[in-house]
């Protein structure tokens, strides 16, 4: 996401967050791929009804230094529910099962709350 984006996170499946855990770190621009690993961020740990694990991680930017999360281990959650943010040029990445039929390919642009990213089994 650019500076230009909005920047309100939000769930991308039902469930209950079984975990959530930040991870201090640097500050690279959000665009590079070293942001995922080494940026400071903030992963969220969902399962389904169906015991389906999505882990979706907030990864803070070169100027995005503050990512919020009103997110708790053990809250039920809904698709497209608002659940934090991330201020200024950050992004997010979001982990499905292996066997997650995909909807969206490298280069898509998403829209929050209306873009299906792929389909669970």
């Amino acid at each position: 996401m650019s500076v230009f984006n909005v920047h309100v996170n939000r769930i991308p499946y039902d469930g209950r967050v079984t975990a959530v855990e930040y991870n201090p770190g640097k500050f690279f621009s959000a665009n590079l791929d070293k942001a995922s690993r080494d940026n400071e961020q903030n992963a969220i740990f969902l399962e389904t009804e169906k015991k389906q694990k999505i882990c979706f991680v907030q990864i803070a930017g070169l100027i995005a230094r503050r990512i919020i999360c009103k997110a708790q281990t053990g809250d039920k959650v809904f698709r497209g529910q608002r659940f934090g943010m991330i201020c200024f040029g950050s992004r997010l990445d979001v982990y499905l099962p292996a066997d997650a039929k995909l909807n969206v390919s490298v280069g898509d642009r998403v829209k929050a709350g209306s873009s299906i990213l792929g389909y669970l089994s």
